[in-house]
């Protein structure tokens, strides 16, 4: 799996519009609709969030992951945001969020969803990679660092 074959370029958005944690979801749900197909992104969006009312997925150090399964979506796809301003999102560590990268799958592809999951903890986890990103002022510049990390 690499994250080339599941984030469009078109679905990188820096400078975020959302100001707050449901409508910066809804932004990125909205961007994965347009680029790799859904047939009811409400369905969309509305899994993502039961999935983050459950539990924050602020993980820290200024990144969410939130993520959801429908069988609304056609593949299993990334957006990537980057809020103009750092936004409250109910991280573990009580930060602000500063990425948000948003997973949706469809409900039969478990392992996969798990993969993707763990390759973004993974890039993210480098002190360095999380200053470029957060850094990133284009949203090209932010899905190059992406695909570069995941090569």
């Amino acid at each position: 799996m690499r994250l080339a074959d599941l984030l469009n370029p078109n679905a990188v958005r820096t400078p975020l519009l959302a100001t707050e944690k449901q409508s910066a979801i809804n932004e990125l749900v909205d961007a994965i609709a347009a680029c790799s197909g859904c047939s009811d992104s409400d369905a969309v969006k509305r899994a993502v969030w039961e999935r983050e009312s459950q539990r924050s997925t602020g993980i820290g150090e200024g990144l969410a992951i939130p993520h959801g399964k429908s069988a609304a979506v056609n593949e299993l796809s990334l957006a990537i945001g980057k809020p103009t301003h750092p936004m409250e999102f109910g991280s573990i560590d009580k930060k602000p969020v500063r990425l948000i990268v948003l997973l949706i799958s469809r409900p039969e592809k478990k392992d996969e969803h798990i993969q993707a999951l763990g390759k973004i903890s993974k890039i993210m986890s480098s002190p360095q990679f999380r200053q470029l990103a957060y850094a990133a002022t284009e949203p090209a510049e932010l899905y190059d660092l992406f695909i570069r990390a995941d090569s």
